[in-house]
């Protein structure tokens, strides 16, 4: 079934496909050319043309416009058989004598999430996450943003396939290094694409990056295969990406272990494994399954190198928000080929877990081959103190308890270390933009004496002599960081709430509430928990810290200093534009004129209306096309008399 003539012309699909939409991005995000129209056009009818000859069209590819799917709930539905998780092994000999003189297939074991997707008659019209192996959630609309996915397939009839959606180390890192705030970073790809693939706006999903690698088929009408190989094969003429495999029997298995092995150190998809399957389908299928798991395939994980060593000290770690995160050095060992002698332990939990004390023998590994672990303290003579104090300033500290999990956090509000990060964030990109302030630099201003609430940043011309002669200033850099500090004093009062670093209020949240009250800082400053609270997106523990923050008299101090040398600009509003100003609006379901609910919602907001999350006797009109659907707003709505609109009449009564 495989056609040798197809994957030739997928390459070249995938190469246009790229090329065509960074030749957009350049254009229309970043106002240069860098091809011309009719290149560009001759371009695009290439990949047209071979969209229709394979009958392949990816996810990403500029003739695929897909508008991103917004959801109140992830929808679930039961699996038509339960998916099963694989029995595993760590030792090379039991993998061998596993394949009974038989070929298998050998595979990576991908650290993402299982999807199973469903094609009918070519299409994409199903994405189902694993969920509990019994009923998984239907993720179908952030599916067909997955970059490599093809929505559309030359397979007529039904096609059930599963394979894990993965965001790789590389864009992990491209995501993490768009977010200044250090504490803010999202700790590994694993976590971050489960939480991208379940999101309810699929346009989160979209900007993740997120790829999906096909590993096996359940179904297909009109087609039938001996071997798992033939699948993989049919697969990627399909198309789809792969895992990657290689057949094996017992004499060639572990020289394709070790090469796999050699791959990992630098291979850019998170992998916890190997996996190993029979390749005739019907000899696996014969074999059954126990209560547990299936009998036709088997996981490898990695049996981890550990290495003993002596824990010399736990170095206690602080950050903006307080947090100190112990830190276990110790004699250095080479691990995978490299050389570690620190590994985070965490917080106070896993420290008592382990019972760690000066001195101790510990084993130490690199969990996945890659983040350095203590594995077990062999003295276990737990003499490791909790400091009563914080490392960095010498205030107290206090351990907090949230979800069974015990962490340290100083309580002083003027730790230096909170200071270097707040200050960090206040400058950075998102927030008031100031360039030549790295974290260095700012540690030595605050040390020197420049800086002690961020007004200071403002006067730091105060300083020129001195600055000017510092280590790796001059006279150039001075004047290259004044100039980037007088032009933020313009800003907008979302930038401003937003770098003030007050928990919980991102660059989103900060926007919002700025919408909320129109742009009045005094209004917001004032605000109590409830009003707060009833903000959609907002919440109770957002707005007790936000109230607390404001309330504070050295935050009202800092706030008023700091109103004092910016010009917050205020956005203009036409006069008579304001036509929904006082109307509450509810969206739910699917849209026909808009892409999602927030282009909608920005139109609505534009012309003062406001949208919540859900219907109240204050709600103007519910907005959702199945206007007779027993949904729980539809059944909310009649309840209170609140009219339920289609996008059409919504549009005709309240837009033109």
């Amino acid at each position: 079934m495989k056609d040798n003539n197809q994957s030739p012309k997928l390459d070249r699909m995938k190469y246009l496909v790229e090329l065509l939409n960074e030749a957009s991005r350049a254009y229309y995000a970043q106002d240069t050319e860098i091809m011309s129209n009719l290149e560009y056009d001759t371009l695009y009818d290439e990949l047209l043309s071979l969209e229709q000859e394979t009958g392949v069209v990816f996810a990403n590819s500029p003739t695929a416009k897909v508008g991103y799917e917004v959801v109140d709930e992830l929808p679930k539905e039961a699996h038509p058989s339960p998916m099963l998780s694989l029995d595993k092994t760590k030792s090379r000999e039991e993998l061998r004598e596993w394949l009974q003189g038989k070929i298998g297939v050998l595979s990576w074991k991908l650290d993402g999430l299982t999807i199973v997707l469903t094609y009918q008659d070519g299409k994409l019209v199903k994405a189902l996450t694993r969920g509990n192996g019994e009923v998984g959630e239907i993720v179908t609309g952030n599916a067909k943003t997955f970059v490599n996915l093809p929505m559309t397939i030359p397979f007529q009839g039904e096609l059930v396939l599963r394979g894990e959606a993965v965001i790789s180390y590389s864009d992990f890192e491209k995501i993490n290094a768009r977010i200044e705030d250090v504490d803010a970073k999202y700790k590994n790809p694993r976590n971050l694409c489960s939480g991208s693939v379940r999101q309810l706006d699929a346009k989160v999903a979209a900007g993740r990056s997120i790829r999906f690698y096909a590993f096996s088929m359940e179904t297909a009408e009109q087609s039938a295969f001996a071997t798992r190989s033939d699948q993989m094969d049919f697969l990627t003429a399909q198309g789809f990406e792969v895992v990657e495999h290689f057949r094996v029997t017992e004499d060639t298995i572990w020289d394709c272990m070790d090469e796999f092995a050699r791959k990992i150190e630098t291979y850019d998809i998170p992998s916890d494994g190997l996996v190993l399957t029979y390749d005739d389908i019907a000899y696996g299928i014969s074999l059954g399954r126990t209560a547990k798991f299936p009998r036709h395939s088997i996981a490898f994980k990695w049996a981890d190198e550990k290495k003993e060593t002596i824990l010399k000290e736990i170095e206690w770690s602080a950050s903006r928000t307080g947090l100190i995160n112990p830190v276990a050095i110790f004699d250095p060992v080479e691990l995978e080929g490299t050389t570690v002698s620190r590994a985070s332990v965490h917080n106070v939990s896993i420290l008592e877990g382990l019972r760690l004390g000066i001195g101790d023998r510990i084993t130490v590994y690199k969990a996945n081959m890659i983040i350095p672990q203590i594995a077990e303290n062999l003295t276990g003579s737990g003499t490791v103190e909790i400091p009563a104090h914080c490392p960095v300033c010498g205030g107290d500290t206090q351990i907090k308890q949230v979800s069974d999990v015990k962490s340290l956090y100083c309580i002083n509000e003027e730790c230096p270390a909170k200071k270097i990060k707040a200050f960090t964030l206040f400058v950075s990109r998102n927030a008031m933009n100031m360039e030549g302030l790295s974290e260095a630099t700012l540690e030595k201003f605050i040390e020197l004496g420049y800086l002690h609430e961020f007004a200071d940043l403002f006067r730091l011309d105060r300083y020129k002599e001195q600055i000017v002669s510092l280590e790796g200033f001059g006279e150039k850099s001075y004047h290259n960081l004044i100039e980037s500090v007088e032009q933020a004093r313009n800003t907008t009062l979302p930038r401003l709430v937003y770098a003030l670093g007050i928990g919980g209020i991102g660059v989103a949240n900060a926007k919002m509430l700025c919408k909320h009250f129109h742009h009045d800082f005094g209004a917001m400053r004032s605000a109590d928990v409830e009003e707060l609270s009833a903000i959609e997106g907002v919440g109770e523990v957002i707005a007790t810290t936000f109230v607390e923050y404001m309330k504070h008299p050295a935050n009202q101090d800092v706030m008023d200093h700091l109103l004092e040398e910016v010009n917050i600009e205020i956005p203009v509003v036409e006069e008579g534009s304001q036509t929904l100003d006082g109307m509450n609006f509810v969206i739910t379901g699917s849209l026909v004129h808009f892409e999602n609910r927030d282009q909608l919602k920005e139109q609505i907001e534009q012309k003062g209306g406001k949208v919540t999350g859900s219907v109240t006797s204050k709600t103007t009109c519910l907005i959702n096309n199945d206007v007779t659907s027993s949904s729980s707003k539809n059944k909310k709505a009649k309840e209170l008399g609140v009219p339920i609109f289609s996008e059409e009449d919504f549009l005709e009564k309240y837009l033109n």
